[in-house]
């Protein structure tokens, strides 16, 4: 079979869903016996959103080969369960970085270098590099922005170029846009998608389906009315309503019959999908037994899609256990030894999120402190770990000056220092420690119990290491090294000897977490946490019902 494209393109207004509709029209595709991928193209300059501010772009997601990508990419694997690569986000300032490379080496053999067909052409490679793969039978691609976006002009030119490269029959166009709800009128207006859709008529690309967000239902005569002023079968009118969890939106859209549309549009012979799997996991998100509060330490809580796969893992971790976990989000900024009782009151565990630079340092360590002397689940990630390090450094070992020469270059005790090959390094984009790598496991260690293995892979995203240097008095004064990475020995996975739970993590095992596959640490650690609540009153019993049971095909 050829390999089939479609285009998913947004008008209207930014952040109506496009990742979540991409994401589960591609689950139900899959679950027919298709292969699918998914491609985001996003159109800022930035060559990727490595260096970033999470306030303007969100979580960064890093994929095995080390990429740097947009946070829908997440999505993208925990619909799927299948691993992204570099080649699944392609950037403006990547098209440009290489179309002006080429330019320099004489590729273009003089030619005027020009937005067509020179970058237009750029981007349809990247788009049917995936395709021509062989790899795969759909590829899904998410254009960014809006339509009548300058920067997305592009994309949406390179796209009705490749309708005819490939053949319209191999292309399917679906648009995404609103059709808000005038609660003082006491209607719906379909005028935004009209004048959306005119929007993208005028750059030469036609949608053949439409998904259209509303707040409350579309009934017939709305349809209608769309079909007929967009130019398309009121079948192709799809509605996208508010879901409780981004997890429902695959079996509503299959309710509403896009998958369907769609393999009879691309006349794609396809099995039946069976849901039967997720399914189970949303009514276990839908209807936990019970209830637990777990503190997430960072200095992004206000701006959370900083920390987007971190909270989807704990979900994950949530339903195998029967639980809800519900997120305490607490500001490092402003934690402290003399509000620390107060602002996590009632929490089972504490994990002390990712990040950079030292703002919120000591409210991290406050926190981790009281986890340790207290017993309490906790779970450090990346410099999580790093700070852990830095507390048991301070508060057991008695190294008061401690600290990590990321905050304090000076610091009489380095216990976390900057990676020896970064040390030469002045160009911040995509030359940190990113990727896949190998961590061998101790046995008996909680980490280990967790994943039921010896050696695992996870992705990383670090400049700054534990220095090795300080390992022997560490151990002796009780914080194990459980994790190393067998090729440079760099230390992956530290516990605490005297606790229960007291895991810190070099890495990111939240990016690996997918319904299919919840990350055995997230489990692990909700589990340890549940445990707790338990033995100290802390626990809500549901019952399982928490919600009304959803009627779901």
């Amino acid at each position: 079979m050829e390999p089939k494209y479609i285009f998913v393109t947004g008008g209207v207004t930014s952040s109506l869903g496009k990742g979540i509709i991409c994401s589960s029209l591609g689950l139900l595709l899959a679950t027919r016996g298709l292969r699918v991928t998914i491609q985001k193209l996003d159109p800022y300059i930035n060559v990727d959103p490595g260096t970033m501010n999470p306030y303007e772009h969100g979580e960064v997601y890093v994929t095995d080969d080390g990429a740097e990508t947009d946070l829908d990419l997440g999505h993208y694997e925990r619909f799927l369960g299948i691993p992204t690569s570099q080649d699944n986000n392609v950037t403006t300032g990547r098209i440009y970085y290489d179309v002006i490379t080429k330019e320099r080496q004489g590729a273009y053999l003089g030619q005027t270098v020009q937005v067509i067909p020179h970058v237009t052409d750029e981007i349809k490679s990247r788009v049917k590099a995936i395709g021509d793969s062989g790899e795969y039978d759909i590829v899904i691609v998410e254009i960014g922005g809006t339509v009548g976006d300058i920067e997305g002009l592009p994309y949406i030119e390179a796209m009705r170029q490749l309708r005819y490269d490939v053949g319209r029959q191999n292309t399917l166009s679906i648009h995404l846009t609103l059709v808000p709800y005038l609660k003082a009128a006491g209607e719906l207006k379909t005028k935004p998608t009209q004048h959306s859709v005119k929007t993208i008529y005028e750059l030469g690309m036609q949608p053949d389906m439409l998904v259209c967000r509303a707040e409350v239902p579309l009934d017939h005569g709305i349809r209608r009315k769309i079909a007929q002023f967009c130019n398309v079968e009121i079948e192709d009118v799809i509605a996208s309503l508010d879901a409780r969890s981004l997890y429902e939106v695959p079996l509503l859209m299959k309710e509403e019959g896009l998958d369907q549309r769609v393999i009879r549009k691309l006349q794609i012979k396809a099995d039946e999908p069976d849901l039967s799997n997720w399914i189970r996991f949303v009514d276990a998100v839908s209807h936990p037994e019970h209830r637990i509060r777990i503190a997430l330490v960072g200095k992004y809580v206000d701006h959370q899609d900083a920390y987007m796969s971190i909270v989807e893992a704990f979900r994950h971790a949530g339903a195998v256990n029967s639980c809800e976990v519900d997120i305490v989000w607490v500001s490092s900024d402003q934690l402290n030894a003399q509000n620390a009782e107060k602002k996590l009151k009632d929490v089972s565990g504490i994990l002390v999120a990712p990040g950079f630079g030292g703002r919120g340092i000591e409210g991290k360590l406050e926190a981790i402190s009281r986890a340790r002397t207290q017993k309490m689940p906790f779970f450090g990630i990346c410099l999580g770990m790093q700070c852990a390090v830095i507390e048991f450094a301070r508060n057991v070992c008695g190294w008061k000056d401690a600290n990590s020469t990321e905050f304090d270059p000076d610091t009489y005790y380095p216990i976390v220092d900057l990676m020896l090959e970064q040390k030469n390094i002045h160009d911040k984009g995509g030359t940190m420690r990113l990727g896949a790598y190998d961590c061998a496991l101790e046995e008996g260690s909680n980490s280990a119990r967790a994943y039921g293995e010896h050696m695992i892979s996870e992705r990383h995203r670090h400049r700054y290491e534990l220095n090795n240097k300080y390992l022997e008095d560490l151990e002796s004064n009780g914080l194990l090294v459980t994790g190393r990475n067998p090729e440079r020995n760099l230390v992956e996975i530290v516990e605490a000897e005297d606790h229960p739970w007291f895991v810190g993590v070099q890495f990111h095992p939240e990016l690996k977490s997918t319904v299919e596959r919840p990350h055995p640490l997230f489990v692990n650690f909700v589990g340890a946490a549940l445990k707790y609540a338990n033995e100290n009153g802390l626990v809500a019993h549901l019952q399982g019902n928490k919600e009304e049971k959803p009627v779901l095909k």
